[in-house]
């Protein structure tokens, strides 16, 4: 493997590991704030028996991201000097944002509200959490807003006499329409995650208490508190799995008209056709070599016209299949699915047709990516709908082994969709780092050697097994300790043990 394979891995499978952390703290801490807003306004201590125990998970969580993504800001000098190069100007904004404003603001305030328990004024004490939400959800979204222009790099001019893309308007880039529809489903997966936590821990419980409470004849205190957050962990899911749903829709419109590449490599669909189908499973080959390749289903089963609806919500549509795609690239260089380019891709259209860019992503990573996707998320929607009805009315599951296993399986569910989800974003934005602007070739640091790129890329992959290790002994630790009893405060004055208590 080349230095720009090894790049992409290295980069792949840190970001990859990276983000099985991101969405958990976006929406957790939302569900956070949510619950101490419960307990003061209603003053129920089972409320504050949640906050206690799911803060010490959120904590876990909140800090194995932190470490696992400060690796990250160093491959962009590092591994991809040149992509850093290019679009510093553009890229530097967001990410000084996200760092200045949205990290500082997140990192400050989760220590007021970790510390400040006892301390601070509730009122002002909640408010921490708020802002640590907050900072969270602005840090997603102005390092979506980065990635966003990547994938349509918009608001930019290309400078001759330094080489470089510079940015002509901010505003372009926030309201850019991939970030639009990226953020709130970015945002309603990560509420999936935490919400999937929530039901997937407390239905575990609720099996455990139900076996404690048949084995002792007795009543198991604690089951109306699990109950409680398994009910709000399922309504989570449902919500935010149907926000994610409806943006999703809206990123297929987006896809169809500025990256029908992507569109057509994540569905299978080889050839142009009116009323396009849905490929549930496909098999794609190819034939030839260079310009002269071609591609066939080999397998293929479909049903009719869901592509079409899916692309322009019209049955009858025509969607471009990766044949005509690729020739229409091959012949006039990159167009968007109405035949407008903006000035950026559009200066460097005549270069681009001088070097060997075939526009075809990974159709089979694509294919599959998707599919994932949207199974894994679907099947957590259900397992949410499933777990209202059955502790409806103030009825408990009965339990038993498969129920136990799915609870324990549920949470990887919308985490293992969003990492898939990603994998489709960046696997099929190749092979541009800048959609038709900057192929990812041309990103590459230039004086890296492949000897050294697969040392790192080893090392880091170890480093980072040994964290996930330790995150999951943590998280399986906290989770089997169970809800936390309250405590009293101790005397003003004297030493305070770190509480999560009034």
């Amino acid at each position: 493997m080349d230095a720009e394979v090894l790049s992409r891995w290295q980069f792949g499978i840190t970001t990859v590991y990276h983000f099985f952390f991101v969405p958990l703290t976006i929406g957790i801490t939302w569900l956070m704030a949510g619950m101490q807003t419960a307990w003061l306004r209603t003053k129920d201590d089972q409320w504050l028996r949640l906050v206690k125990f799911f803060a010490k998970l959120m904590l876990i969580n909140f800090a194995a991201g932190v470490v696992t993504g400060i690796v990250q800001e160093f491959q962009f000098g590092m591994n991809w000097s040149e992509f850093s190069r290019f679009v510093g100007d553009i890229f530097g904004a967001p990410l000084a944002l996200e760092a200045l404003v949205a990290f500082f603001m997140e990192s400050t305030f989760i220590g007021l509200w970790i510390f400040g328990w006892n301390r601070l004024p509730r009122g002002l004490h909640l408010a921490c959490i708020y802002l640590v939400a907050i900072g969270t959800t602005a840090s997603a979204a102005f390092i979506l807003s980065a990635n966003c222009w990547m994938q349509n790099p918009v608001g930019a001019v290309y400078n001759e006499a330094t080489g470089r893309a510079e940015l002509a308007s901010f505003t372009d880039v926030l309201t850019n329409p991939f970030f639009l529809a990226t953020l709130p489903h970015q945002l309603g997966a990560s509420l999936m995650v935490a919400g999937a936590l929530l039901l997937g821990v407390s239905g575990w419980w609720l099996a455990a208490k139900r076996r404690a409470a048949q084995a002792e004849a007795g009543v198991e205190p604690d089951t109306a508190t699990w109950r409680r957050s398994a009910r709000l962990g399922a309504w989570v899911l449902l919500f935010a799995g149907l926000v994610t749903l409806v943006s999703g829709d809206l990123q297929a419109q987006l896809e169809t008209r500025y990256q029908p590449m992507k569109l057509a490599a994540s569905e299978g669909l080889t050839e142009t056709e009116d009323g396009a189908p849905f490929s549930v499973v496909a098999i794609i080959t190819t034939e030839g070599d260079g310009e002269q390749t071609t591609y066939h289903k080999a397998l293929s089963i479909e049903v009719p016209y869901v592509l079409s609806v899916l692309a322009q919500h019209d049955p009858n549509a025509t969607v471009q299949g990766i044949q005509d795609l690729r020739q229409q690239y091959l012949d006039e260089g990159y167009r968007t699915d109405d035949g407008e380019v903006n000035q950026l891709q559009d200066a460097f259209a005549s270069e681009l047709k001088g070097m060997p860019v075939d526009p075809v992503p990974n159709i089979m990573v694509n294919f599959c990516s998707f599919r994932l996707m949207i199974g894994l998320g679907c099947l957590a929607i259900l397992v949410g709908v499933v777990m209202l009805w059955l502790t409806r009315t103030g009825r408990v599951p009965r339990g038993g082994r498969f129920f136990t296993a799915v609870m324990v399986c549920l949470p990887f569910l919308p985490l293992f969709a969003n990492s898939f989800g990603w994998i489709l974003t960046e696997m099929g934005r190749q092979p541009w780092l800048v959609y038709g602007v900057l192929p990812t070739a041309a990103g590459v640091s230039p004086g890296n050697g492949a000897g050294d790129l697969l040392f790192t890329m080893i090392l880091y992959t170890l480093v980072y097994a040994a964290v996930a290790v330790v995150v999951l002994m943590l998280f399986i630790r906290t989770i089997r300790e169970g809800l936390p009893e309250l405590v009293d405060p101790v005397a003003d004055g004297a030493d305070r043990p770190m509480s999560f208590a009034y």
